[in-house]
């Protein structure tokens, strides 16, 4: 029987992390992502940890904004493409959240964009959050990327339309919206772990972190068909980013972004 770390690795093996930015839905949540992001990282030149960054799509973009930037992925596909690019300016190696090979207090920020999607136990999670607390120096901020737990209904369901390929799905979210295990729904398909956002507020805070701030990144999910029109179209796209701002932080309307972005920082010493 295949792991969940077994069905992860089928499912970036299969390459199609390196452009799903690029599409309409990927464009939304990185150059939100991004805006979250340039709120609290520090200015360039600085060192920024990139753990579980995938093919590299943050940390080539780090590095165009002048910083020095550590990448590590599970994945040794993902390695070798964000290598290709021949970058000095990033430094990449195979490399597990839960174990990183940097020193203590040796970088000024840290981005988990990626790493707490696929560690389904709480201890793993907390873990790879205390592993960032490690490497990042006193005050430096963590970026923390979940998937809401009402992602694969709102996003999956209402947006993809997923029930069309696995008729039983509609069955599976009361269990998957109870537990946060994610299955995949296809053969070879995502596999992850999905968030409560208190949940998130509360590993952050085992792991001795300083939550500054929680907000949703996209806003409420849209149809492929919209987004692909709205992306073409720049007075369309400013309204669709400016309401993802508007609703960010409401309390009762975080868990409908696919996606959640803590930032949190390693406290002063005293």
């Amino acid at each position: 029987m295949a792991t969940t770390d077994d069905q992860m690795r089928a499912y970036y093996e299969q390459g199609k992390e390196r452009d799903r930015l690029a599409a309409p839905k990927g464009a939304l949540e990185l150059e939100r992502s991004q805006e979250i992001l340039l709120r609290r990282l520090p200015p360039a030149p600085a060192t920024v940890a990139d753990i579980g960054g995938g093919p590299g799509r943050y940390a080539l973009w780090l590095a165009e904004l002048g910083h020095t930037v550590h990448h590590r992925d599970l994945m040794e596909l993902h390695v070798a493409q964000l290598a290709s690019w021949a970058n000095p300016s990033i430094r990449t190696a195979y490399g597990d959240a839960r174990d990183v090979d940097l020193p203590d207090a040796s970088v000024d920020a840290v981005l988990l964009l990626g790493p707490l999607y696929h560690l389904p136990a709480r201890e793993d999670r907390i873990r790879a959050l205390q592993e960032a607390r490690r490497i990042v120096r006193s005050g430096g901020p963590v970026f923390v990327a979940v998937i809401s737990r009402w992602a694969p209904r709102l996003d999956g369901v209402i947006q993809e339309r997923l029930y069309e390929i696995r008729p039983d799905f509609l069955s599976l979210l009361p269990d998957i919206e109870r537990t946060g295990s994610l299955p995949p729904v296809v053969q070879d398909g995502f596999v992850g772990h999905t968030h409560r956002p208190d949940e998130l507020v509360d590993e952050v805070a085992e792991a001795g972190l300083h939550l500054e701030d929680l907000v949703g990144v996209e806003g409420l999910p849209l149809s492929a068909t919209d987004l692909a029109s709205r992306v073409g179209d720049p007075a369309a796209w400013s309204v669709l980013l400016d309401a993802a701002r508007a609703v960010e932080r409401v309390p009762e309307l975080l868990g409908l972004s696919p996606h959640l972005i803590a930032t949190a920082t390693r406290p002063r010493a005293s």
